[in-house]
């Protein structure tokens, strides 16, 4: 029986990464096809009928096929895929194996963010050019931002330290204020991409320590509707989001947990990302009497853009304490999440319902509607 392979697919916006990822009738798994001759997948070693078990270090055999395919493409432009050949997938599944047994049990660097304190960062770092390692000062702000102690340094507010020397990496550190991004990687960890070859990015992070969440919220449609405005407006990034506002006290919408100025990511589990404010409210109105929209707060939005990050690439968060892992949906509170709402069919709410008939949405500058 052979043994899991890993390759991380890097490409250009305007490139695919060359391969189709399949369910089939009769077949177990998520097949790889249709493998574009000379193309990333091709060049990297991906087989046809190679089953996918990994996506980012998140194990995927057992989820539903869209929701794989979902994560593949909240990675942006590069993944890392472990894949198993086909006759030792089937074999294995013949004999009953733990598929997940086969997999490196912890293979993710991890993405820290330090507020310093009257003492400073909490951290010291010794190395040479490009190698450096952190020595964490107890209960310092660097290991209540879950930087472990021993770990090696990879990234210093979204920028590889590879090319820095020690001088440098200094400076910038200094240069950074009250507070640093570090990506880091136990000795384990290093030595897994190393040995392999592989980049360690920030797309492979555990994000649990982080305090900037994407949050899940369930709403239930009262006779008062919602209690928000949807509201079109331009992100600090310059592209245009899809904005919440106008969020009224003792509603469903507050009783949630929406904030005001929460960006909506997603809608029923998928990403709205290139949608305009009508195709957004037609994909709110896809569902009779339920929409679960994917949200984030203003400062976490800022965090995400400023290291160059799709919120949406971490859907799911380890809880520090048990390490655990939690399923997209449901999700449980605080962690990244989605509004959960309920349409009926008349009433202050009922905007929904008759965008779906085609009524016309306001042209505003900045487009708006109310959820009411």
């Amino acid at each position: 029986m052979g043994e899991p392979r890993f390759y991380l697919l890097s490409k250009s916006s305007g490139e695919t990464f060359g391969f189709c990822l399949h369910e089939e009738l009769g077949c177990q798994g998520h097949i790889i096809r249709q493998v574009k001759l000379g193309g990333l997948a091709q060049r990297r070693g991906l087989q046809d009928g190679d089953r996918l078990l990994q996506v980012n270090g998140h194990f995927v055999d057992h989820m539903d096929h869209h929701r794989v395919v979902q994560k593949i493409k909240a990675s942006g432009n590069q993944v890392l895929l472990a894949v198993l050949d086909s006759d030792s997938y089937q074999a294995a599944k013949a004999l009953g194996r733990d598929l997940s047994q086969m997999l490196p049990d912890d293979i993710h660097p991890r993405l820290c963010h330090i507020t310093r304190d009257k003492s400073g960062f909490g951290f010291s770092v010794s190395g040479m050019k490009g190698i450096f390692q952190l020595s964490v000062r107890q209960d310092g702000p660097a290991e209540r931002a879950g930087v472990p102690p021993g770990s090696w340094l990879l990234e210093l507010n979204g920028v590889s330290v590879r090319s820095y020397s020690h001088v440098q990496l200094t400076r910038k550190i200094k240069q950074s204020g009250s507070k640093v991004t570090l990506l880091v990687a136990s000795s384990a960890v290093e030595e897994f991409y190393r040995l392999r070859g592989l980049q360690v990015t920030a797309a492979l992070a555990d994000t649990s320590w982080l305090p900037f969440k994407v949050r899940e919220l369930h709403m239930v449609k009262g006779p008062a509707g919602y209690g928000f405005l949807l509201k079109e407006d331009d992100c600090s990034s310059g592209a245009t989001g899809q904005f919440l506002w106008d969020v009224d006290a003792g509603l469903p919408a507050e009783q949630a947990g929406m904030k005001e100025g929460d960006r909506l990511l997603a809608v029923n589990g998928e990403s709205i990302e290139g949608l305009d404010h009508q195709q957004t409210v037609l994909r709110i109105c896809a569902r009779d009497d339920q929409v679960t929209l994917l949200v984030i707060d203003p400062a976490s939005d800022e965090f995400y853009q400023s290291i160059g990050l799709s919120p949406l690439l971490f859907f799911e968060n380890s809880d520090p304490a048990s390490g655990s892992r939690t399923p997209l949906l449901p999700s449980p509170s605080g962690s990244p999440g989605l509004c959960h709402v309920e349409v009926r069919p008349k009433g202050p709410g009922s905007w929904l319902v008759d965008a779906a008939n085609s009524i016309g949405i306001t042209q505003v500058t900045p487009l708006a509607r109310p959820l009411r």
